[in-house]
């Protein structure tokens, strides 16, 4: 992808989240967001096809804030539970500007008649699990690795469900719930390594 189609999908992806948030989520239209950024509907769909691409180019944007974590200086030197909580941390600040929208973005994906999405939703966050994974530089292999996943998966969903609902400052609950899940998950591997 070039930059320009890059940042014209950016541009986009604004529109529509800034729509969102004054009209809610539920009421954009794909023909109010290229007006808002004076384009044709057919020039929206070469970046969007659909409006839940929006949701996935909104998450696409979480998992580029994760990734450009390893850029942070002396941070192969942090211990594995200080990165992932790092990286935990960088995906949902990303998402923190429209964290209302990005819980009905969700409740849009769990509507009954939306298994299609919710398929999709699995691998999105599989996805995002083996980034944090990469990210934290976690050397488990074999079923150690199996069994890591499935506990960080655990870890990034229930955080994750927190902050959805967290009305505290910098959401410092769902990051203290972080802490506590990983500190847990750390003590058990420790008695099971022993």
């Amino acid at each position: 992808m070039t930059a320009g189609l890059d940042s014209a999908r950016q541009t986009i992806l604004d529109a529509a989240l800034a729509l969102g948030e004054q009209q809610g989520w539920d009421a954009v239209q794909l023909h109010e967001v290229a007006q808002r950024v004076g384009m044709t509907l057919a020039e929206i769909r070469r970046h969007f096809e659909h409006k839940d691409a929006f949701t996935e180019a909104w998450f696409d944007r979480a998992d580029a804030a994760l990734l450009a974590m390893p850029q942070t200086p002396g941070w192969a030197e942090l211990t594995p539970r200080q990165r992932l909580r790092a990286a935990i941390a960088a995906w949902l600040a990303a998402l923190a500007p429209h964290r209302r929208i990005t819980s009905v973005m969700l409740r849009y994906k769990f509507q009954p008649e939306h298994v299609h999405l919710q398929v999709m939703g699995v691998m999105r966050i599989s996805r995002t699990v083996q980034w944090i994974r990469d990210v934290a530089l976690l050397p488990e292999v074999s079923w150690r690795r199996e069994v890591g996943e499935a506990v960080l998966t655990s870890i990034y969903l229930a955080t994750f469900a927190r902050w959805l609902a967290d009305d505290s400052p910098g959401a410092e609950k769902a990051l203290a719930l972080l802490d506590w899940l990983l500190g847990a998950a750390e003590r058990a591997a420790l008695r099971i390594g022993s």
